[in-house]
């Protein structure tokens, strides 16, 4: 695994002051804890998919926290740290690295492999004294490095996870994540599918064989047939499957008339590819037009797939039309430095990055047990998703959720997703027990 520090300069002042009104957690600053910074610097852990099927997504993530590190140690526009409010006041980045200390990181290759992506974790924490992971983008990756995190000691900011069981089942108390989940895109979605397309429609899911699949696909059947749609197959493909004809070719004889496409990354632009190819954009099913649906989307798969997203529906956890005032600083600053707009897996990095940082500062230290007792319950805004909680029971942040669908007439390559809907946060919201799973205490690691 390449490990590739950091060279952009940070400003090496001292701590950073905590903006008006912030209340402070009260952290016990003699505890030890693993990787205690004790130079100069800080060294955070980008654990990306730069290999695999995911590994467009990764790549973005990548700059995004490049961005974000420059943003913290005084470089460039300083993007959303200008717009980034918590409770209402100002935040407390300065442009002065973290408590005073530049940020410096390492970067590794999850190849969207759980083991990979453990062992690449574990060389960052054991090897480069990381004193934060973050990064991925998928679920099964994440679930498996959060938990390393929490045996470890170490905050996992988790990147691009869709999973109910990143914050449900598998939460841990040393995990948090910004993204959004599988529940929140069928409760998005239901209510703009039935009235879209009615509510007597028989669905077909393919669905990636591991742990996102099966709680997108669970979400998305919950979901519609409570809308009186009904499921007539769910076929599972491998994560690592290119092409997808042998599954696509039985669908038109299936009895359904909507396609479910529980795909992502590369997966998503294959499979939608063949089921254009097999004429299912033209196909008609028992007396409807037939229908495709991809549950999560992102401006990365649609680029892939082209004018084959045409009018289909999707959810995504941002996206870099909107107007808001953190949106349009953080699609100004990346734009400036890559020359084409972020992703929604870049926003949620480069936001995850600021929130850590935000949250050392708060706590005074980095000592995890201060960083878990700093995010927990903390409200903020400006940072593109509008007012958004991170929730205390379970780390999962809840904010407003975005309806797209591909646009019929785009303007350019980057601009194929338009906003039907944006579903307001409370529409999303569930109780915090319903997927299980036990938080657990902080984990200092010493």
């Amino acid at each position: 695994m390449a490990h590739l520090k950091s060279t952009r300069r940070g400003v090496l002042a001292g701590g950073a002051a905590v903006g008006a009104g912030l209340a402070l957690p009260t952290i016990v600053q003699a505890q030890s804890y693993l990787n205690e910074p004790t130079g100069p610097s800080v060294i955070l852990g980008f654990n990306v998919p730069q290999t695999g099927p995911y590994a467009d997504e990764g790549a973005d993530e990548l700059r995004a926290y490049e961005l974000a590190v420059s943003h913290l140690n005084g470089d460039g526009d300083g993007g959303m740290t200008g717009t980034f409010t918590v409770g209402g006041s100002k935040n407390a980045l300065t442009g002065s690295g973290i408590l005073g200390k530049k940020v410096e990181y390492v970067t590794g290759d999850t190849q969207t492999k759980p083991d990979a992506a453990r062992a690449s974790a574990r060389s960052m924490i054991e090897k480069d004294g990381a004193i934060m992971i973050t990064g991925g983008s998928s679920s099964g990756v994440a679930v498996a490095v959060q938990a390393l995190c929490q045996e470890a000691g170490i905050i996992f900011m988790a990147g691009l996870t869709h999973s109910n069981d990143t914050t449900g089942k598998d939460k841990k108390a040393n995990g948090f994540r910004h993204f959004f989940n599988s529940y929140m895109s069928g409760a998005a979605l239901a209510p703009i599918l039935a009235d879209n397309y009615g509510t007597d429609r028989k669905a077909y899911h393919l669905t990636a064989d591991y742990n996102w699949g099966y709680t997108t696909e669970e979400a998305v059947r919950t979901s519609t047939e409570a809308k009186g749609w009904e499921t007539v197959a769910a076929v599972k493909t491998p994560l690592a499957q290119t092409d997808f004809s042998s599954y696509i070719a039985p669908v038109l004889n299936s009895g359904a008339d909507v396609l479910v496409l529980n795909h992502y990354g590369g997966n998503m632009v294959n499979s939608l590819t063949s089921a254009v190819q097999f004429g299912l954009r033209d196909a008609q099913a028992n007396g409807k037009n037939f229908e495709i649906i991809v549950p999560l989307y992102s401006r990365l798969m649609a680029k892939g797939a082209g004018a084959n997203v045409k009018g289909i529906f999707g959810s995504t956890n941002w996206h870099w039309s909107l107007q808001d005032e953190g949106s349009k600083a953080f699609v100004k600053s990346f734009g400036t430095r890559y020359g084409f707009p972020p992703s929604q897996a870049a926003h949620t990095c480069y936001v995850q990055t600021m929130l850590y940082a935000q949250a050392a500062e708060m706590a005074g230290t980095f000592n995890p047990c201060g960083i878990v007792e700093a995010l927990e319950g903390m409200e903020f805004d400006g940072l593109g998703n509008g007012p958004t909680l991170y929730r205390a029971e379970d780390h999962q942040c809840f904010k407003d959720v975005l309806v797209v669908k591909g646009k019929e007439n785009p303007t350019s390559e980057f601009d194929l997703l338009e906003i039907v809907e944006v579903t307001p946060a409370a529409q999303v919201t569930y109780d915090a027990s319903i997927f299980g799973g036990e938080l657990g205490s902080c984990n200092p690691g010493a």
